[in-house]
């Protein structure tokens, strides 16, 4: 059964569980405190919103999302299916950005692709089907099922600040790759989602105490 991190009571239960589980994380939530659950909105909108802002500054994919999601009333995947190529340009999506939530929108139509239904997949299986569809990475896939359907048990492993949280908190002696990450997460399922919220807090915490931490 998948476990969904939905409120802030939920999160809290899951990182107690967690900590009783694996006792190495109880100096890392004493440093980080309780983190605060972050959610977006899901279906296709949610998963739009994380496309837009992929290897862009915060304000530049504030200024994109805000323009696109104005555009159109409702702003959903039918309307972007319909819509011309140049507007969507015009609103300033990439080529390649505007490609990818072209296709989400014929996959959704289709109804070869239901994304709220990722919500109650096993988290591994839920990822690959994301990152299957063209334009779709690992890290916009994991945010997806962690702020957007809540995925109790998503990890995002190329995750750089997870990454470094992981590598200062349990005193490895270099940050662990993507590839290592998956068996250091072993003992976190199928709470990994709510582990990648208390590893970030904690990240955020030394970097807060320490100074800028190198990348």
């Amino acid at each position: 059964m998948t476990i969904h991190l939905e409120t802030q009571s939920d999160l809290e239960e899951a990182v107690h569980a967690l900590i009783k589980r694996d006792s190495r994380l109880k100096p890392v939530l004493e440093i980080a405190g309780m983190p605060a659950l972050r959610r977006r909105e899901p279906g296709f909108t949610g998963l739009a919103h994380i496309v837009c802002g992929q290897q862009l500054s915060t304000a530049s994919a504030s200024a994109i999302w805000g323009r696109l999601s104005a555009a159109f009333d409702p702003f959903d995947h039918d309307a972007v299916r319909r819509a011309r190529t140049d507007r969507l340009g015009r609103l300033g999506l990439s080529a390649a950005k505007i490609k990818t939530l072209k296709h989400l929108a014929r996959e959704i139509t289709a109804q070869r692709l239901n994304l709220d239904v990722l919500a109650e997949e096993d988290a591994d299986a839920a990822h690959h089907t994301l990152i299957a569809l063209p334009g779709i990475g690992p890290w916009t896939a994991d945010v997806y099922l962690l702020f957007c359907l809540g995925h109790g048990d998503a990890w995002p492993a190329g995750d750089l600040a997870v990454q470094e949280g992981i590598r200062i908190g349990l005193g490895l002696q270099a940050r662990p790759t993507e590839k290592q990450m998956a068996p250091l997460a072993e003992p976190w399922r199928p709470l990994r989602g709510a582990a990648a919220h208390l590893w970030w807090s904690y990240y955020r915490a030394v970097k807060k105490r320490e100074g800028v931490l190198t990348a």
